[in-house]
């Protein structure tokens, strides 16, 4: 007997439509949502959470609070299947977490950091509403909705990071802003052609249009005059934001000194490697390297005693 046709309206029937079994869609989430393998990006990131020479506590924190903020990039751009469940899914698991029962891996490495530094819900919620966002708005109007985004998407993980060093305050809070906004606006150039190929575009509109610069010209083969004019404004703005590094690490002292000046350095290399290619951001990836980041980190870090920075 022929299967009779689905009533518009009607939920799917799981037994037709596997995928649509909230049993196996949440399997199918959680195999995608392995920590070792979103713990295997962290080498690549503008934020460097390996940082070696910090002590085995400190780096076991920032590798929890990584890991979240991975795992819901990792959703919301790259799982093939329902992206709002996954984001649901991921929510669920903040609630477990703050109801004192974490119960997929990352959250239960997250739950010590949690516990010993207090941490309230709220960045974590904000990152998780960044992606959201990237659902449904792929286009941003100005540099000020693109800071925006940066709020939601980039500054949080600098309150985690500050409050795992315990120091958090509003004044160190906004230098942090920042510098993780600078991080985000590199990292949205470093990855220009592929956000266009997934039908998002971080260049604000009035930005594009002032240089003359098309949609089309971010799907090229190589960067055309317009957009390596475009990138290398929006590449000083952003050094303009990380230049706030300065006066943040020279308010610290110690190891978090130390990570703080690494990661405004990995965000200046970045920016280096950018000018150093002409701006060619579609041709292929432009790696900071070691070296470039060490040159930042240095006078960072040593020159920050000389000078006071927010308290």
């Amino acid at each position: 007997m022929s299967r009779s046709a689905p009533v518009a309206g009607a939920p799917p029937d799981p037994a037709a439509d596997p995928a649509a079994d909230p049993e196996c869609q949440r399997a199918d989430i959680e195999r995608f949502a392995d920590i070792d393998a979103v713990m295997a990006r962290a080498a690549g990131e503008n934020f460097p959470v390996e940082l070696w020479v910090l002590p085995r506590r400190l780096r076991a924190h920032l590798s929890a609070i990584y890991g979240y903020a991975r795992l819901v990039d990792n959703l919301g751009d790259e799982y093939e299947g329902d992206r709002t469940a996954a984001l649901d899914w991921l929510e669920s698991q903040i609630d477990d977490l703050y109801a004192g029962a974490p119960r997929h891996e990352a959250f239960r490495r997250l739950a010590a950091t949690v516990r010993a530094f207090d941490i309230p819900r709220a960045p974590f919620d904000q990152l998780l509403a960044a992606n959201r966002l990237d659902q449904s708005k792929t286009r941003y109007r100005d540099w000020d909705d693109l800071l925006g985004y940066c709020e939601l998407s980039a500054n949080p993980v600098g309150h985690l990071v500050l409050a795992v060093l315990e120091a958090l305050t509003p004044q160190r809070r906004a230098a942090s802003d920042a510098v993780c906004s600078g991080l985000q606006v590199l990292e949205h150039l470093q990855d220009v052609g592929e956000d266009a190929a997934a039908g998002r575009i971080y260049l604000p509109e009035a930005d594009m249009a002032r240089f003359g610069c098309t949609p089309a010209d971010l799907t090229a083969p190589v960067a055309g005059a317009a957009l390596r004019r475009l990138v290398a404004f929006e590449c000083e703005r952003a050094r303009e934001l990380l230049s706030e590094g300065r006066e943040l690490v020279a308010s610290l002292r110690g190891f978090g000194r130390l990570a703080v000046a690494g990661f405004a350095a990995g965000g200046l290399a970045g920016l280096d490697a950018l000018e150093a290619a002409d701006y060619e951001v579609l041709g292929a990836t432009r790696a900071a390297g070691g070296r470039r980041q060490l040159r930042r980190a240095v006078p960072l870090y040593l020159g920050a005693g000389r000078r006071r920075g927010p308290a």
